[in-house]
């Protein structure tokens, strides 16, 4: 089985996609970008203190849950270096 190669985006790019001036929620998560939009917890763009369109791995060091969080969210690329 071919691995998928996925496409990889800015971090100005990923801050387009903050639910606020478009319809796409993305955050960004140890390299991966995540589609989030499905979530109840996303709308409008954020998630308590947490804003879309970021990486947000420094900050999940913090939450009161772990990464096991984004396992129901697509990856749908990777944040460029």
């Amino acid at each position: 089985m071919e691995e998928q190669v996925l496409p990889e985006y800015t971090k100005h790019q990923l801050a387009l996609r903050n639910g606020q001036d478009r319809d796409e929620i993305w955050i960004a998560y140890e390299g991966n970008i995540y589609d989030v939009k499905k979530s109840r917890l996303w709308r409008n763009g954020n998630h308590y203190e947490h804003w879309a369109g970021q990486d947000l791995t420094e900050e999940l060091q913090d939450a009161p849950h772990a990464d096991y969080v984004f396992d129901k969210f697509q990856i749908i690329g990777r944040l460029k270096k």
